[in-house]
């Protein structure tokens, strides 16, 4: 039996996505464990991290805190974010993790919700807006992601390139658009549940929305398993437009080459604050605190605005330290993060059910 192309591609990125990411994650423990591998035989102190950062961001900064602490041992498993907050979840009687760095603040507030979650308040906590942390110092902000629309600056002039979130529904994008699966996506969850939101907002009701994602739909080549492998399929050309954060929009072009570029939605985008946490009940909580100090000070932050254009939440930042384009305004797109973040399971199964890959029979 032969699927409509549209049930083909969301059922091979399925399939793909668990391999995939596994792949992805053992490569980069691996890459991590033999950079760190000379400290190894004399390691006292020891750190899991579970992340969905990726591994430019990482190396460099378990290399930058090795260095600083050559007698800890440091493990990363980068995955995506939902599916830490499962793993954790899975872990719960007995906890395997230390230290989560990197999710939507609405992840986190659900790990913290569930007792996920250790409590505790960096030195810098009175440097973050009280919408970047939560009221019991379960989470903390660290950067913030604004979303964007990526396209293939080879194949998509800046003239024709989609400036807005109805401009991908154009029929001239059809079978042009590549979207990373948001089961597992924080920043495909937010974009999606955007969309969703701005509906209720307008009409009450989520269709309006939801005959967005349909439409949208009818206009995707693939669901793919990762960001990675979106972007990638963007520079060959495979698609030509997609939806995206932009710190990773930036890093492919900018320092792997990669003909993409993006623009800012001109009628708002959602702004994820991506957080960081001690795992309750962490075998290494000392150490995760350590590290979770290291990552979050000014010079740190000022590092990760410079080499991986990670937008820092902390208010004490030199701002002329950052890049230019940082200090740029753009239109944020006001949203009821806590709405999104109770409701959006259900959004997402929605779409899943009922919209995925049949856009092909509208």
């Amino acid at each position: 039996m032969h699927l409509p192309r549209k049930e083909r591609h969301a059922g091979d990125s399925r399939s793909q996505a668990g391999a995939g990411t596994l792949l992805l994650a053992t490569l980069l423990i691996t890459l991590l464990l033999v950079a760190c591998s000379s400290g190894k035989q004399s390691a006292t102190h020891h750190l899991l991290i579970y992340t969905p950062h990726g591994p430019d961001l990482l190396v460099h900064f378990v290399a930058r805190y090795k260095a600083a602490h050559p007698e800890t041992e440091v493990q990363v498993l980068d995955i995506g974010s939902r599916q830490i907050l499962e793993r954790i979840r899975a872990e719960r009687n007995r906890p395997q993790g230390d230290l989560w760095w990197g999710a939507a603040h609405t992840t986190f507030q659900t790990a913290a919700d569930d007792n996920l979650l250790a409590t505790y308040r960096p030195t810098w906590a009175d440097k973050v807006p009280a919408s970047a942390r939560d009221s019991q110092d379960r989470w903390y902000g660290t950067y913030e992601t604004p979303e964007v629309i990526v396209y293939n600056s080879d194949g998509v002039t800046a003239a024709e390139a989609p400036r807005d979130w109805d401009d991908v529904l154009d029929p001239k994008w059809r079978d042009k658009i590549l979207i990373r699966n948001p089961i597992p996506s924080d920043t495909m969850r937010v974009i999606f549940g955007a969309i969703i939101w701005r509906s209720i907002k307008d009409t009450g009701s989520p269709e309006k929305g939801y005959d967005w994602l349909r439409r949208l739909d009818t206009n995707v080549h693939e669901y793919t398993a990762d960001g990675t492998f979106m972007m990638q399929k963007l520079a060959r050309r495979e698609g030509l437009i997609s939806l995206w954060d932009m710190p990773d929009a930036r890093l492919f072009k900018e320092q792997k080459g990669l003909p993409v570029a993006y623009n800012i939605p001109t009628s708002g985008t959602p702004v994820v604050t991506e957080g960081i946490a001690i795992v309750r009940g962490a075998p290494h909580e000392d150490e995760a605190r350590r590290f979770y100090e290291f990552v979050t000070t000014t010079e740190s932050l000022v590092q990760a605005a410079q080499k991986f254009y990670r937008m820092p939440v902390r208010t004490d930042i030199d701002r002329k330290q950052l890049p230019p384009w940082m200090n740029e305004p753009f239109t944020r797109l006001p949203l009821d993060w806590d709405v999104l973040r109770q409701q959006g399971d259900d959004w997402l199964r929605y779409w899943d059910t009922e919209i995925r890959g049949r856009g092909s029979r509208h």
